[in-house]
Parts: C-alpha cells; sequence; structure tokens
C-alpha cells in the first residue's frame, strides 16, 4: 500500500492551475522538522505537495505560507537525467485529504 501521512508547515503561498477540462491543481512544498540522532540537531526536510479539484480549491483559498496543516496521500517519484548526466529524484505528495491546524490567526 502507498500511503503518506504528514504534518508540516507550509513553505510558500499555494499556486493554482485551472485546466480548460475545469479540473484545479494547486501545489506548495511542506517543511517537516525531524531530530537527527547523528548530529544531534533538528532538520527540515521539504515535500513537494499536489491537490487536485474540491481539496486543491480549498488548499488554494485557505493554506498560506507558514501555516501548520496536516494531509494524506500517495508518494510518487520520478527520475530524470540531465543534460551533464547527472541522475535526479523528486518526491511528489498527491494529497487526497488536508487538515488545518493552529489558530484561525496563523491563517
Amino acid at each position: 500500500m502507498n500511503s503518506v501521512i504528514i504534518v508540516g508547515r507550509c513553505g510558500q503561498d499555494p499556486e493554482m492551475k485551472y485546466f480548460e477540462s475545469g479540473k484545479v491543481k494547486t501545489t506548495f512544498s511542506l517543511a517537516v522538522n525531524r531530530w537527527d540522532t547523528k548530529t544531534k540537531s533538528e532538520v527540515t526536510d521539504w515535500f513537494n505537495i499536489e491537490f487536485w479539484d474540491k481539496q486543491a480549491e480549498v488548499a488554494g483559498e485557505y493554506v498560506k505560507k507558514g501555516r501548520q496543516v496536516a494531509l494524506d496521500g500517495k508518494l510518487t517519484v520520478s527520475n530524470w537525467t540531465t543534460p551533464q548526466g547527472e541522475t535526479r529524484t523528486r518526491y511528489l505528495i498527491r494529497g487526497n485529504n488536508l487538515r488545518l491546524l493552529g489558530s484561525k490567526a496563523e491563517g
């Protein structure tokens, strides 16, 4: 099963894109802090998030930079090779459900 649950803070205001088909896509980055036992310090991992349709509209309207959110979705991975021959990997979470956390004052 491919299922991800993640809680973090939005790294930038979401970008919404409307398609001629009527579909809506909203994307944003999410910062998640974790403790690194090797360095004995907190580190931040960044995730690219994508929502479609109704959840995309909710995310576009209510999620703002710095807002804490929880979401669940599926992890997708894409690989490509740069013109310099380097292999790159992109991790994207395609969200299913979004929950706004924190106070109204934050959003």
